[in-house]
């Protein structure tokens, strides 16, 4: 029986290597291993991973940047829904009409009114009534509509003020989180920039 081939007798460590033509003891090493991930966390370093490079403070700053942009957005939604509230009740001041209507379902998201206007008309706005604040079903609420578009209706007595407070205590809430995390981001990106060309400096 034929002896092995010389590549199995060898340890597998030496089998990664592909035999140079420069002579004998040559090797080179094989694509596969020099493509290996290369992963490096001490002093902040560019980490290489997969053959792309990932620099830790580009990545802090982008997230600190995320980060502001959802501070923004979110402080824009708040901005657009009080002066939605502010349309809605010039629109039913321009035009008003009054009626008891009784409440017929509440959820977290719109609370249901039934209401007759003027006419004997029964309306039951799609979208709940405006400024909700402590109706329970099943009680009766006086409310103002817009006469031309009665889907438009608030409790009687309630206009956008009310929204300020939930809606400007929720813009400070997001703000307490972001600001703080977007900080210690931007300044930990910028201590390990400053750790990274220390190091390539010396």
């Amino acid at each position: 029986m034929s002896p092995p081939p010389e590549d199995m007798r060898r340890p597998e460590s030496d089998r990664s290597r592909t035999r140079c033509s420069g002579g004998p003891g040559r090797y080179l090493q094989s694509p596969t291993v020099s493509s290996d991930a290369v992963r490096r966390h001490d002093d902040g370093e560019p980490t290489v991973v997969g053959g792309r490079l990932r620099d830790p403070a580009r990545v802090r700053g982008i997230v600190a940047k995320v980060l502001l942009g959802v501070g923004v957005l979110l402080t824009g939604l708040g901005v657009a829904i009080i002066i939605a509230c502010f349309m809605n009740d010039r629109t039913i001041t321009d035009s008003p009409g009054y009626a008891v209507a009784d409440v017929v379902d509440t959820s977290l998201t719109r609370t249901v009114v039934r209401f007759t206007d003027d006419e004997g008309r029964v309306y039951i706005p799609r979208n709940g009534v405006l400024y909700p604040t402590q109706l329970q079903e099943g009680q009766s609420v006086r409310v103002e509509y817009d006469s031309r578009n009665p889907e438009i209706v608030r409790v009687a007595g309630r206009d956008f003020r009310i929204a300020l407070l939930p809606v400007g205590t929720g813009v400070a809430v997001v703000w307490a989180v972001v600001l703080p995390a977007w900080w210690l981001l931007r300044r930990s990106a910028q201590n390990t920039h400053t750790t990274q060309e220390a190091t390539h400096g010396n």
